[in-house]
């Protein structure tokens, strides 16, 4: 028979439960072999589901594995927020106070938290620069928009493979139908900006055809790297948030703080069911 493992499903990127972007997280999970963690992040459906670990580093409060229903990834930002609330609602109590230390395939990722609140900082960029022109040709088709409008682009991977373009509003990116049967295998981002005068800055959105999630509600490892490149650009400021999930009926928002050369990637974060999982 299946042993017993602690369960949380918790909603992140959200002020209000059941409006961000879920993540199922199992804790105590160092019997679970890769086949059984795939087949049951397969079967949750969720975006990522993750498998919390003893740490094999020194410096880490505890390991995570992510995996999307197709496939493990190395980093991603809502499950990490996700694990970490989960860790600490377990009772997980950090070498270091308000600091916590997360290790996973891309590396260790420090997160600090105060209270409810919780951040990550983003890892470094593997792979910047501009996409080749077929490439945003060939997005801009599957997103049924011409090639024009988009006014900017760029690699942003920091382990899953994102790709982002811009668009000149956040009304552009809520209108697009996309159609990615014409990139079966994309990672895609597709951000714009909301009214000088709004409360918050740009509206993002993420197609994920190649992990078998055709739009993620709320992504915090694409704001990550997004916000890298507009920071540095001088396209954004240094402090702003991000709006996402809104054409899925989510209500995402994702905080984003450069510090000392350090982004912060920040939202909400409410466990919303506990239990046990037999796996």
């Amino acid at each position: 028979m299946p042993a017993p493992h602690p369960f949380a499903q918790v909603d992140v990127f959200a002020r209000d439960p059941y409006r961000g972007n879920p993540v199922a997280v199992i804790l105590d999970a160092d019997d679970l072999d890769d086949d059984e963690m795939q087949r049951i992040a397969r079967w949750t459906n969720l975006s990522e589901t993750t498998f919390i670990l003893s740490p094999t580093e020194a410096r880490a409060d505890y390991r995570a594995r992510i995996f999307t229903p197709g496939g493990e990834l190395p980093f991603a930002g809502h499950p990490t927020l996700g694990s970490a609330r989960a860790w600490l609602d377990r009772g997980g109590e950090p070498r270091e106070a308000g600091t916590i230390v997360q290790e996973c395939a891309a590396g260790l990722i420090e997160l600090r938290h105060d209270g409810e609140a919780l951040a990550f900082a983003a890892p470094p960029v593997l792979r910047s620069g501009d996409l080749d022109e077929p490439f945003v040709v060939q997005i801009a088709d599957a997103l049924g928009i011409d090639r024009e409008r988009v006014v900017a682009h760029q690699w942003v991977d920091n382990g899953p493979g994102w790709a982002v373009v811009r668009l000149a509003t956040a009304d552009e990116v809520l209108a697009l139908e996309p159609d990615f049967s014409r990139i079966r295998d994309a990672k895609v981002g597709v951000i714009g900006a909301h009214p000088a005068g709004s409360p918050h800055a740009f509206e993002i959105r993420a197609f994920v055809p190649g992990v078998g999630v055709a739009e993620d509600p709320v992504t915090g490892s694409l704001n990550a790297s997004t916000a890298q490149w507009l920071i540095t650009s001088g396209e954004a400021p240094d402090r702003y948030t991000v709006t996402q999930g809104t054409r899925l009926g989510r209500a995402g928002e994702v905080t984003i703080a450069a510090e000392q050369g350090t982004v912060w990637v920040g939202g909400a974060t409410t466990v919303c069911f506990r239990g046990s999982a037999m796996a």
